[in-house]
């Protein structure tokens, strides 16, 4: 790696994280290519953002004809946002129908807080313990406990549910929530960064009971698991979930432009026209609206197979991932392909070395040292490229 740009990077940008030492300069489908021109398969996609690979030829050629303006005041009327807003209507569960624009994950979920809040006057939250929602004080407050041991100012009131997510859970949950102050449940509908977290059903229909029941908002991000990473247009449906709110980034423009959303049913939406308004400059800018309507109509249009093709690679990383015989006893869970490998043992040090090799033989899986990896390749990954990087793990562990 060029050691004159790592001190650079390290001088002039800011990551709060610590530095991948590889230099990507190309993607490619499944790939990314360094300066020395060494290819990586790609098991990350950004973290569920290059959903349908990298270079697509539709996307690619949406955004390089666009030719509309620049820049449009949120105020301004705009066909395209109309578009997009009615598209995301249709294609989502239950009666999700009105868009508010955001640049990103994180703003689309204060977004949601701040509707939930207008909505029922409330101001709690409930929440899964260790969940990842963004990296605003609104977004941190809904999270992970540990953010407030940084900073102590985040949102009061914002309790959480640990796991195993089951009926003790959600009962815990509802005796939070039949004191009637919670203004929104907030979580994904299977949870990433906790290693591919699968609620069960009884878990979903005693939560989504008792929002109704006791007024507060069911909030479903999506961020990460929507767009098909888990199998189905939205992970909400594997378990017939009709949100109040609903937050999407990531995969909603493939990674090929920066864009959020928040979708609300007209009855939340209603108490935001006057009371609540939620301001984003660069939320659905012109060219990032084109990526996002192409990206979504190439996958309605390849839908049947695409998902076919989601289901039998989820079932070839499942097979292959349950022969590798890992240093400790490991679970493998898989939803679509989003995959996570828990192992019982929490030793830091053998992860890391795992993600190490597999990076130094030319395959990307999780970046941060845990006892779980994870793994998120292009939901068009091709059964070779899927075997090719399974043997670099395996040859890794």
């Amino acid at each position: 790696m060029d050691q004159a740009l790592q001190q650079k990077d390290s001088r002039y940008f800011g990551r709060g994280f610590p530095l991948v030492p590889i230099e990507i300069v190309k993607a490619k489908d499944s790939f990314l290519y360094d300066t020395k021109g060494k290819k990586y398969i790609d098991f990350l996609m950004g973290w569920c953002v290059g959903n349908i690979g990298w270079g697509v030829k539709e996307i690619r050629n949406a955004i390089k004809n666009f030719d509309g303006p620049e820049y449009i005041r949120p105020f301004y009327l705009y066909k395209p946002w109309v578009e997009l807003a009615q598209l995301l209507a249709k294609i989502t569960p239950g009666k999700l129908t009105k868009s508010y624009p955001a640049t990103g994950g994180t703003e689309a979920v204060e977004i949601a807080l701040q509707a939930a809040m207008s909505y029922t006057k409330r101001s709690k939250f409930i929440s899964i313990e260790g969940s990842y929602h963004g990296h605003s004080i609104g977004a941190m407050s809904v999270g992970s406990s540990g953010f407030r041991k940084h900073y102590v100012n985040l949102l009061p009131g914002c309790y959480k549910i640990k796991p195993p997510l089951n009926a003790k859970a959600a009962r815990e949950a509802e005796e939070l929530l039949q004191k009637g102050d919670i203004a929104g449940f907030i979580m994904e509908p299977i949870v990433c960064n906790l290693g591919v977290l699968i609620p069960n059903q009884e878990f979903f229909e005693i939560i989504t009971n008792a929002c109704k029941r006791y007024g507060t908002v069911f909030i479903i991000d999506e961020v990460a698991t929507g767009f098909g990473r888990c199998g189905k247009m939205f992970a909400a449906e594997l378990f017939d979930l009709k949100p109040d709110i609903m937050t999407f980034a990531k995969g909603i423009t493939g990674g090929y432009a920066a864009l959020g959303a928040t979708i609300t049913t007209e009855e939340v939406a209603k108490s935001m026209d006057w009371e609540f308004s939620f301001y984003s400059t660069y939320g659905w800018h012109p060219t990032s609206v084109e990526a996002a309507l192409a990206t979504i109509k190439y996958m309605l249009n390849n839908e049947e197979k695409l998902f076919k093709h989601i289901e039998e690679l989820g079932k070839f990383f499942e097979d292959n991932l349950k022969k590798i015989q890992f240093r400790y006893k490991a679970w493998v869970r898989i939803k679509g392909l989003a995959v996570a490998v828990e192992f019982e043992e929490k030793d830091l040090s053998y992860t890391r070395q795992i993600i190490e090799r597999c990076r130094e033989k030319g395959l990307l899986i999780t970046d941060e040292a845990s006892h779980i990896l994870t793994f998120f390749p292009a939901l068009t990954i091709d059964k070779k490229t899927a075997g090719e990087g399974l043997r670099i793990l395996e040859s890794c562990v």
